[in-house]
């Protein structure tokens, strides 16, 4: 992966800059300006494709629709003709979606046609069925019509050549369905991003062990495992490293060597056992250590050699707020795509919440429409970051900004989905 080469002395004389206690969207810009996507390639099946993204520009092979079909179930008549013989033609056959009509239609003629079916020769308008009334092979029209009407052309959705997906779209289903559509059997990716993770921690414990005095289990890693999975990561599970600062210089030093992202939980914070901003400073370069946010304060953000570095705090939910709000749409952009914004609106907060100004807070909401038709939130309740249950049971973040203090009931908040 190409490296960007930007030091501390540059970012040191951008504005404001102050690494021990960053503003959220200053730590968005800064992380941005150290990305460059990968750039090797693979071709895939497309049943392979879901959550990857595309490598460069698909372009269709054919018209959509590859003819003139009827969009409803009815006659395909010639417009002229009805008005020229008192609404009643005669039917000459069928035309089925795959099994079109033949012939050719002539003047005072109709044909039978269903959706999807290709349009006679010598049609240009369909009637649909509702409005005629049959009578053998007579069919009166209760209605003139207008010529086109209820035919889509030939190319009307996508012209042959034209670009339907672009370089850096994230396939999902319906990318795979159009791609399918277009008679593609392979697609060409760029390759899955390489992700490292591992969490620090004497007082961690394997789900499926006993616990001792002190110790908890590590749901840390199972939380990212989730969180990469869903976007089509390829991950390295490191495990557990114990906080010994030969351990953790060895585990940066492996994953460095293999993947292009580290990210660990834990170990980024004042402790005297928390060596990961010392470990980078001495392997590579750190960005920043700390924000102005909450929860989420010891975020820690640099590089190890060419691999990118992301040390999450220790707390099951910062981690996940920290991910969602920095490491995600960082990944985006290594993996070759363009994140969009996230969607954000205002709520009526029906809980008063209590803030000091200074820090950025994402608290955890569940949102409702009431009967009146509008949005309103409430908090999960206790909002301590080590309250994993509060992401569970939300539905979005309550973001309040650095400069908000306490929020009164009834006042209008941002909501972010999640």
């Amino acid at each position: 992966m190409e490296s960007q080469h930007l030091t501390l002395s540059t970012l040191a004389s951008m504005e404001d800059y102050d690494p021990n206690s960053m503003p959220v969207e200053q730590a968005r810009q800064l992380i941005k300006q150290f990305l460059a996507p990968v750039t090797e390639h693979e071709s895939i099946k497309v049943q392979d494709a879901f959550h990857r993204t595309l490598a460069s520009d698909v372009m269709s092979p054919l018209n959509v629709p590859p003819h003139d079909y009827s969009s409803m179930d009815g006659y395909a008549v010639r417009a002229a003709d009805l008005a020229d013989s008192g609404n009643k033609l005669i039917k000459i056959g069928t035309s089925f979606a795959g099994h079109g009509f033949e012939g050719a239609v002539g003047a005072g003629e109709c044909v039978r046609i269903m959706t999807g079916a290709t349009i006679p020769a010598g049609c240009d308008s369909v009637v649909m069925q509702e409005q005629t009334k049959v009578d053998g092979d007579q069919i009166e029209f209760s209605v003139t019509c207008k010529r086109g009407q209820n035919i889509r052309l030939v190319g009307e959705d996508i012209q042959q050549g034209a670009v339907v997906l672009a370089q850096g779209q994230r396939i999902n289903a319906a990318e795979m369905g159009l791609l399918a559509s277009l008679g593609f059997a392979e697609i060409s990716v760029f390759r899955k991003l390489k992700i490292a993770i591992f969490s620090t921690g004497d007082e961690l414990v394997q789900p499926g062990k006993p616990l001792a005095g002190g110790q908890i289990y590590d749901s840390n890693r199972f939380t990212l495992i989730g969180l990469l999975t869903e976007l089509g990561a390829e991950i390295l599970d490191m495990g557990n490293i114990r906080d010994d600062k030969n351990a953790v210089r060895s585990a940066l030093q492996k994953a460095s060597s293999q993947a292009d992202v580290i990210i660990t939980s834990g170990g980024v914070s004042v402790g005297d056992a928390d060596y990961i901003k010392e470990l980078l400073d001495e392997l590579g370069e750190v960005v920043f250590w700390k924000l102005a946010m909450k929860p989420g304060r010891p975020l820690a953000y640099g590089k190890v050699g060419n691999c990118h570095f992301f040390g999450l705090p220790g707390n099951p939910v910062a981690v996940m707020v920290t991910f969602l709000q920095f490491v995600r749409n960082a990944l985006w952009e290594l993996m070759g795509q363009h994140p969009k914004p996230v969607f954000s609106f205002q709520a009526i907060c029906t809980t008063p919440i209590k803030k000091a100004a200074g820090r950025t807070e994402f608290q955890r909401g569940i949102l409702t429409q009431g009967e009146d038709g509008v949005w309103q939130v409430q908090t999960t309740g206790e909002q301590g970051s080590g309250i994993l249950s509060s992401m569970s049971n939300a539905n979005c973040f309550i973001v309040l900004p650095m400069e908000q203090g306490n929020v009164e009931k009834g006042s209008v908040v941002q909501i972010q989905l999640f």
